[in-house]
């Protein structure tokens, strides 16, 4: 059973999908505004299903608040059909975009294929590996999901960590954005590769804002990026 917390203001939708998802034997929890959605988002939900067009703070607002705390995944259900709107909403954070009018039964595989990734991703994170990684003045925590450089920590969202996790375990290997997008989202996901680029701008950034100069990752260019095998210090069994 997973715990699900929906934010929408239409209230009959609202209904709907909580009936549909306990039926499935999940937890729910509503809200029909953005704040108390931020509120409730630090119930630690295993999903969100999120509207972006709600009195006061937006789907989006509500998506840049609570991004960096939460890891979970982030559906975003709305109306709002512009591909503007929809790389958007995936570049602030959502893992998924779903536009009004949907199926009931599709909007459901797409809720279990998520909750299926998530899974998955906590499964491959806790088998085997090394449980930090050293990188000069940066350490991956990988038990923890955390970046650490000079002891700060970097504030990655979910998916920001995912990608570096991904690249720095395998350091100097290159990977194309397509293999990223698989990797990282599943192969079961709807979405476009091109978000990686902007979730990659975006690490570089923080990583820059921590350690100028460092160049954790590198561009090859014409087939994708790999981690920067240089900085390579090992690390610790867990």
């Amino acid at each position: 059973m997973s715990k699900i917390l929906i934010i929408d203001d239409e209230v009959d939708l609202v209904t709907l999908l909580e009936e549909e998802l306990k039926a499935k034997g999940h937890e729910v929890l509503a809200a029909y505004d953005g704040q108390t959605g931020i509120a409730l988002s630090k119930m630690q939900p295993d999903l969100i299903i999120l509207d972006i067009m709600m009195p006061g703070r937006d789907g989006f607002d509500v998506c840049r608040a609570i991004r960096d705390d939460v890891l979970c995944p982030v559906i975003f259900l709305s109306a709002k059909q512009s591909e503007a709107d929809k790389v958007k909403g995936l570049t602030i954070g959502a893992d998924d975009y779903i536009t009004k009018p949907f199926g009931l039964r599709e909007l459901m595989a797409r809720i279990e294929a998520s909750l299926r990734r998530e899974a998955r991703s906590q499964y491959i994170n806790t088998e085997g590996r090394r449980s930090k990684l050293y990188f000069g003045n940066l350490c991956i925590c990988i038990k923890e999901r955390e970046v650490i450089v000079d002891g700060n920590s970097v504030p990655l969202t979910k998916r920001e960590y995912d990608i570096v996790e991904l690249l720095a375990l395998h350091a100097g290997q290159v990977f194309s954005r397509e293999q990223i997008y698989e990797k990282v989202w599943g192969f079961d996901s709807d979405g476009d590769s091109a978000t990686v680029v902007e979730r990659i701008k975006r690490i570089r950034s923080k990583l820059a804002t921590a350690a100028p100069g460092s160049g954790y990752i590198q561009t090859v260019w014409g087939i994708g990026y790999k981690w920067n095998k240089m900085h390579d210090q090992g690390g610790e069994l867990g």
